[in-house]
């Protein structure tokens, strides 16, 4: 929310308007929202080096599935069906972790996948013995690598404040997608040189580089605001032991703090904390031993309730939006990476594994770019939306940066499949795949942001729901993408697939419009739930 009187204990945007930090910080210097900028920048990149070790673990068999199955006699259906199975349990798997993550907190959660990541980087070269155990060591894989997929947005949200989120959440998504497209580049030269296997046992090497570096320096962001103050309850959809106004925005509560008219005298001047009337406890910030534990500081046993949550999560249409949004964005990925080796490597291109791996680039300095700008954008045209909106901030504002992915994505689908029919230069395809991949983190940026500005409180559980819808969708384009392909043509298929792209990206428009009408609907029920979080002690 803009706050056009400069009240103090605010985040200044200009000289004559400053930004009202949502959600409000407490006192305490190790709550992640009063962190140092220097403290966030390192979360961020611990977060960042988790996103592109997981990832890399993921993407690296892309460029080298030939040389898997000349070697191992696994057929090329098999290995791609274990990707499809590594996808859905990618996603699946956040239900698990997501739980277990709020109850033991987040930072035992990145240390044991990336642990059992690294383990599944051993295990697979010996798992292409067999169809079975290949499919088996996928899915395991896919389960141990699920916290790539939803809790890196929910460690964002706790470390930053609203307005800020989108940057960041900009930096994930490139990070996802960077690793994606930068590993096929790598491994093709590795299993030219030293065997498909080290491109694995590499792989390993890096996840566990990664785990000491993630031990040393990742903090726990876990932070039970409320009870922490000791004056956050929610009575009747309003804060009542705080002397500021409320406003509720369709489901997201956000704080406005009094101006100096209003709080009879008092010299709010003297603090810079949007809180300043209120008696609180002293701090002890936590020595570098403390926050080198593994696991959170113990709370009472609610696994069952926080792992059912994510399924109740589906009445809520802004969240369901999210997934369909982020799962449209990948599917693109998906046929991508199930089309490019084939298209590349045939006549008249003819390229070679390595030189198949080298195209990647240009999708991963695509991400690069746009997903970072995107993000910043998105912030942007959030604070340009609010000013607009008489200084109220709405999570639809995010979502008119999918202008952009509306025009570029269809254009880019047929740049690379009637391109390759029409057998044109290899560099147009190649701008092609940068366009598809790259603007793909356009996509993921909206939908995360999207679900986390709406229902900020859950956002641990709606990020568990949005990957499953996402992975869910991901999974079955799998099975379809090559008889797809195959029976109507790379023309015609990627004409409808265009398309399909306006369709499905196009929802955005009366999502906006009837957005806030479907979080205002659901807002007695999500009070209700953040009321049980806070009385279990489980809210963040």
């Amino acid at each position: 929310m803009l706050d056009v009187h400069k009240t103090p204990g605010t985040i200044k945007l200009t000289s004559a308007t400053s930004i009202i930090a949502v959600p409000t910080p407490s006192r305490d210097p190790d709550d992640p929202l009063n962190w140092s900028h220097r403290r966030k920048l390192l979360s961020m990149a611990c977060m960042s080096l988790f996103t592109l070790a997981s990832g890399v673990a993921s993407a690296s068999i892309y460029s080298i599935l030939i040389p898997i199955s000349q070697d191992s006699n696994l057929s090329l259906d098999t290995l791609n069906q274990g990707t499809g199975y590594m996808f859905l349990f990618l996603g699946l798997g956040c239900l698990f972790w997501q739980p277990v993550a709020q109850q033991y907190g987040k930072r035992f959660v990145y240390l044991t996948s990336m642990l059992l990541t690294l383990v599944g980087q051993v295990w697979t070269p010996f798992a292409a013995s067999s169809s079975a155990h290949w499919i088996g060591c996928k899915i395991f894989q896919g389960f141990v690598q699920a916290p790539i997929e939803s809790l890196c947005e929910v460690t964002i949200s706790d470390v930053w404040f609203e307005h800020q989120r989108g940057t960041w959440v900009g930096l994930y998504a490139f990070m996802l997608m960077f690793s994606n497209f930068i590993a096929p580049v790598v491994a093709a030269p590795i299993s030219e040189g030293m065997g498909w296997q080290w491109v694995l046992y590499w792989g390993a090497i890096f996840c566990g580089v990664a785990m000491v570096v993630l031990f040393l320096l990742f903090e726990e962001t876990n932070y039970l605001r409320e009870q922490t103050d000791g004056h956050m309850t929610l009575e009747d959809d309003h804060v009542s032991e705080l002397n500021e106004q409320t406003i509720l925005v369709g489901g997201e509560k956000q704080v406005e703090t009094p101006t100096p008219d209003s709080t009879s005298g008092a010299d709010l001047s003297r603090d810079n904390s949007p809180v300043s009337n209120t008696l609180v406890p002293p701090f002890t910030p936590k020595t570098f031993t403390q926050k080198l534990r593994i696991l959170d500081k113990p709370r009472p046993f609610t696994l069952w309730t926080m792992a059912k949550r994510p399924l109740l999560l589906l009445r809520y249409p802004a969240i369901v939006y999210s997934g369909f949004l982020y799962g449209s964005g990948l599917i693109w990925f998906n046929v991508l990476n199930a089309t490019a080796s084939l298209i590349l490597s045939s006549s008249p291109y003819t390229f070679t594994p390595i030189q198949v791996g080298l195209a990647y680039l240009s999708p991963a300095l695509l991400a690069a770019v746009v997903g970072w700008g995107g993000g910043y954008l998105s912030d942007v045209l959030r604070v340009y939306m609010a000013r607009r909106n008489n200084g109220i901030s709405e999570p639809e504002h995010r979502l008119w940066v999918l202008v952009v992915y509306i025009i570029v994505c269809p254009c880019a689908l047929i740049l690379w499949g009637v391109g390759a029919a029409s057998e044109i230069h290899w560099f147009g395809l190649v701008v092609g795949m940068g366009l598809i991949g790259g603007f793909g983190t356009i996509a993921a940026t909206a939908s995360v942001t999207y679900s986390i500005d709406s229902y900020r409180e859950i956002a641990s559980d709606s990020m568990a729901t949005v990957i499953v819808i996402r992975n869910l969708m991901s999974f079955a384009i799998g099975y379809g993408i090559t008889p797809w392909v195959t029976r109507e043509g790379y023309s015609k298929a990627f004409a409808q697939a265009a398309g399909i792209a306006v369709a499905c990206i196009g929802v955005f428009l009366p999502v906006i419009y009837f957005g806030k009408k479907w979080r205002e609907g659901s807002k007695d029920r999500y009070w209700k739930l953040v009321q049980e979080s806070i009385d279990k002690g489980i809210a963040h």
